[in-house]
């Protein structure tokens, strides 16, 4: 079941072109939904769409961990949220993983690190198959890209794009049935990651043969800046929409709606 939230603002149109900062928050289609796991518990959840066309892909997120702050408003998933649908023209899920909060609610349950969390995938990915989304990539950040390596392998998946994965969940075995899998991996690695670097990122993904490992030079695990967002975004649609071109503008038409805060820890 999905519950319709408020759209957002859309600015009146200029001529003047506005630099897309951190808080900028760019026009879409934003709808509050709910996700029911098959063992009975509720998921709050947005997805946004592009303003007036259909979606050409999609992207269901996967936070980092919860117990050290990770949520669905996780800067650079939030801010996928801001600026992929009016930018490439994607639609973007974000959701509260078990026990979860945020703004936008609570969702049933506890943390289960990364068990019961296999059915909040399952439901994150058959509401994107309900609503009929095209093109479904799972983007995780780190926890995140634990639930997407262990519980991810879904035939309604495309792929998935890792962001600084730490590997700790999620063993060889996981790779192996990834590599098993067939569907390509995009792992980007943080320079100065705390948990895994690019060098021993490409040993360990070298198990699959479709993985991608892009170190990014001067990142952390946080991906703390406007240039660190600006290149995972880039990431994202070049390997999710490659027809669509990269560098993503990084300006827009028209005033953007700013947001109140940006806190870029989590």
């Amino acid at each position: 079941m999905t519950r319709l939230g408020p759209v957002s603002p859309t600015p009146e149109p200029s001529t003047d072109a506005t630099e897309i900062r951190s808080l900028a928050v760019l026009p879409a289609r934003r709808e509050d939904v709910e996700l029911h796991t098959a063992d009975g518990l509720t998921l709050v959840g947005e997805l946004a769409l592009p303003l007036d066309r259909p979606p050409a892909a999609t992207l269901v997120t996967l936070h980092p961990l919860p117990t050290a702050g990770g949520y669905m408003d996780s800067h650079v998933l939030r801010k996928a949220a801001w600026r992929l649908p009016a930018l490439a023209d994607l639609a973007v899920l974000r959701f509260n993983t078990r026990g979860t909060s945020s703004p936008r609610g609570t969702s049933d349950g506890a943390f289960d690190g990364g068990v019961g969390e296999r059915f909040d995938v399952a439901a994150a990915i058959e509401l994107a198959e309900f609503r009929d989304l095209p093109r479904r990539w799972l983007v995780g950040w780190s926890f995140g890209t634990e639930l997407a390596l262990m519980h991810g392998r879904d035939p309604g998946v495309e792929g998935a794009i890792l962001l600084s994965p730490p590997l700790h969940r999620a063993t060889d075995a996981d790779l192996d049935a990834w590599d098993a899998f067939g569907k390509p991996l995009v792992v980007l690695v943080p320079e100065l990651d705390d948990y895994l670097r690019p060098e021993e990122a490409r040993r360990r993904f070298a198990r699959v043969r479709r993985a991608e490992v892009i170190g990014v030079d001067g990142a952390k695990h946080l991906w703390v800046g406007e240039s660190a967002v600006r290149r995972v975004l880039d990431e994202i649609v070049a390997h999710v929409l490659p027809e669509r071109g990269t560098p993503l503008p990084t300006t827009c038409d028209g005033p953007a709606v700013q947001a109140t805060d940006d806190d870029e820890t989590r």
